[in-house]
């Protein structure tokens, strides 16, 4: 079959990679010159299963606001339009507590499933992309502590591999921890994975590549015609070339390439930082990854270099910087591994737009419409999903029945209008 992806981030390149695999002739159309330029470029690097969990939740209207005035909080608004506040709206919808643990329970089926494709991947094909083992979560107080419960109970009940820890005994694990900085408890996921995630796709492109796979970079893409759903254009003069089936992984720009054909996706930008930073002293580096439950910051080691993201930012552009979010990143790393990074000079500072559907879950399978596949909206759990949301979509392009349940993770939760 001829299947033209559309994306070349890490969901692009991992569908393209899996329908190659299964024999299919792939072509990829990404509109920057390289792949992994996007959301996959400098994300945290963590790959947690737990972690995987919708932004809708009970509690997380008030949660909003009681931030928006804060000096250093995880969430900003800046800027708003008017189909932010809509989003803000649908999501308020979702928050109530038997959509959240429907939304929560597909999320975690899907991360559980892509940890270990992911896991195969890397270790079948070799893929060298500064992979570490286990992952914390740092609390610093009786309350964070308290909070941290009832999301735990979620994991425990999934069967998910994770132990509490005393301050001395998350030590034991990260020596490198300040130990002025207050840390009550820590939660550790031995299961997860810290890795760079734009080495990873760069890799499996080339795997990809050798199978046959044809990119196209610098080639943006029209919106897809309701006439010819599966014609690609790369122009409005192009007479455009014809395919069996589309998989779009455009993030934000899925929404307008898919309107239309009537399908309005409701995504939004989730903004988030990054600053990346050669590690000065090794023993003063994390050997793996942490999260910051208070600041949602994590700090993870990317071989000779530490990586420090967190920030969640509605509203506003990638171009725009909120120096704040920065300088709580820096804040937050001299809390935990003071003197662990050359942090005066040659420090990448980024920041990307996460693309997230309002109830949480992303859209992995069929649009409704003959040919035309889905592989969207993952937001700041795209690497975490990248490698199960591929192999679902390119075992149902190719007719067979995935190895996990697709519930709700698809259209019809979302109750789009055609």
């Amino acid at each position: 079959m001829k299947v033209a992806v559309i994306g070349a981030g890490v969901i692009g390149i991992t569908t393209a990679y899996e329908l190659a695999v299964q024999g299919h002739q792939v072509s990829v159309f990404e509109r920057n010159g390289a792949a992994a330029e996007e959301a996959s470029f400098s994300n945290t690097g963590v790959a947690s299963v737990g972690y995987a969990a919708p932004w809708a939740r009970p509690g997380m209207v008030k949660h909003i606001l009681s931030h928006l005035w804060q000096r250093d909080t995880p969430l900003r608004i800046s800027s708003p339009s008017m189909a932010d506040w809509r989003w803000l709206w649908q999501m308020r919808k979702a928050c109530d507590s038997t959509t959240f643990a429907r939304n929560r329970a597909s999320m975690l089926r899907l991360a559980e499933y892509s940890s270990h494709r992911m896991r195969t991947l890397s270790d079948t094909l070799n893929l060298e992309h500064e992979r570490s083992q286990g992952f914390m979560a740092l609390l610093r107080t009786e309350r964070e502590v308290q909070l941290m419960q009832a999301s735990l109970q979620v994991m425990r009940d999934a069967g998910l591999s994770f132990k509490t820890l005393t301050a001395d005994e998350a030590r034991d694990i990260e020596p490198a921890l300040n130990p002025e900085t207050a840390l009550t408890q820590a939660i550790h996921f031995p299961d997860d994975e810290v890795g760079n995630c734009r080495q990873f796709t760069l890799l499996l492109k080339g795997e990809a590549e050798a199978l046959g796979v044809k990119f196209h970079f610098n080639t943006g893409v029209m919106p897809l015609s309701n006439a010819q759903p599966k014609l690609i254009r790369t122009s409005e003069q192009d007479k455009g070339e014809k395919f069996d089936a589309v998989v779009v992984c455009a993030g934000l720009a899925s929404a307008q390439l898919l309107r239309p054909l009537g399908l309005r996706i409701p995504l939004t930008a989730i903004h988030g930082y990054a600053i990346s930073a050669a590690v000065r002293e090794p023993l003063d580096a994390p050997r793996s990854g942490v999260i910051d439950e208070q600041y949602k910051v994590s700090i993870s080691r990317l071989g000779q270099r530490v990586r420090v993201s967190g920030g969640s930012e509605i509203g506003g552009n990638a171009k725009r910087h909120d120096a704040a979010s920065i300088k709580t990143l820096y804040r937050v790393l001299d809390n935990w591994f003071p003197g662990a990074a050359r942090t005066q000079d040659n420090v990448q500072v980024w920041k990307g737009s996460r693309p997230m559907l309002p109830d949480g879950p992303p859209l992995v399978g069929a649009s409704g419409i003959s040919g035309v596949w889905l592989n969207l909206g993952h937001g700041a759990s795209g690497w975490t999903l990248a490698c199960g949301s591929a192999r679902v979509v390119a075992d149902s392009i190719n007719g067979k029945n995935p190895d996990i349940d697709l519930q709700g993770l698809g259209l019809e939760r979302l109750h789009l209008q055609r």
